[in-house]
């Protein structure tokens, strides 16, 4: 029921359970429709939360978009997978921005063979370039320690 949701505060709204409440709230314009995807995507069926995640990751407001953003990360934690309209959209935003969380989750809480090919390549680029990255640190604090103890013995 409607009138049981705090729209205005935002207050209690991660608990909504009913996709009709927030279909109802899209209709009415209210403020705080991230924060009920959220509710949604932890209370809901994927299938039933996804389109609603979807409509508010295209709100003009950027924190409720965020929060539609984190509502699909919470989404994949929580079911191990995703939609192919959530996949879809977390592709077009890309992995900067707005979806680099709900990305990284995807990544690490959905199951590799489950991944769609773009998010395939995504992971193994990252991969790649953590493993890079760490060989890199690993590289300087050698040189840096050989370049310590030449400098000790010309004291």
């Amino acid at each position: 029921m409607a009138s049981e949701w705090d729209w205005e505060s935002g207050e209690g709204l991660v608990r909504i359970d009913d996709p009709s409440d927030v279909d109802a709230a899209f209709e009415r314009g209210e403020q705080r429709l991230g924060t009920a995807v959220i509710g949604l995507a932890f209370n809901c069926a994927l299938e039933e939360a996804s389109p609603r995640i979807v409509r508010a990751m295209r709100l003009s407001d950027p924190n409720e978009r965020g929060f539609a953003f984190t509502a699909a990360g919470v989404a994949a934690r929580t079911n191990g997978a995703l939609t192919p309209e959530l996949y879809e959209t977390l592709r077009a935003e890309g992995p900067r921005g707005f979806a680099e969380d709900a990305i990284k989750d995807t990544l690490t809480f959905v199951p590799f063979r489950d991944l769609p090919t773009w998010f395939k390549w995504w992971k193994v680029r990252s991969a790649v370039r953590n493993k890079l990255a760490g060989w890199w640190l690993r590289s300087e604090d050698a040189v840096g320690d050989a370049w310590r103890v030449l400098r000790g013995r010309r004291s």
